[in-house]
């Protein structure tokens, strides 16, 4: 049986929501974290953290799901982030860059894989974004590891 990649349509009032984001007055570090509603075929919010680190960010990722039957207790969870970054440059500048980070961890199922392979790249057209990232393992999520991936922009 093959089984056809589906992407999902931003819901309205997130687009908006990402719309103001990018233009934020704020200095601190911040992040829209996202999923998708199966049902809908929408990617929806799912929470807005403020004044959060990369450390911090990690912890606040959703990687195990609870699950409903009773052979297992959690399902491996994709997310899609989106990360205003206070990022100190070496020569002392400040900027703050927008990143869209996919985790991905390892043995989600399939169908779930294909809904947000299939919807990743719309989103980040949807969002305007360019620096784009995917982590497989929420542990990998640290300010050095952003520091690294932002590095290569600059």
């Amino acid at each position: 049986m093959s089984e056809s990649l589906v992407v999902c349509d931003v819901a309205e009032d997130l687009v908006e929501k990402l719309r103001k984001f990018r233009f934020r007055k704020e200095t601190n570090n911040a992040a829209i974290i996202m999923k998708i509603d199966k049902d809908k075929r929408l990617v929806v919010l799912d929470e807005e953290l403020e004044g959060i680190s990369p450390d911090e960010l990690k912890d606040e990722l959703p990687e195990r799901q609870p699950r409903s039957n009773n052979f297992s207790f959690f399902n491996l969870r994709k997310t899609f982030i989106v990360y205003s970054y206070k990022y100190q440059h070496d020569d002392g500048r400040v900027s703050y860059p927008l990143c869209f980070i996919f985790s991905s961890p390892v043995g989600c199922k399939p169908e779930q894989q294909m809904m947000y392979a299939g919807s990743k790249n719309k989103l980040v057209q949807t969002a305007e974004l360019t620096k784009v990232f995917e982590i497989r393992n929420t542990e990998d999520l640290t300010e050095e590891w952003l520091r690294e991936k932002l590095g290569f922009f600059h």
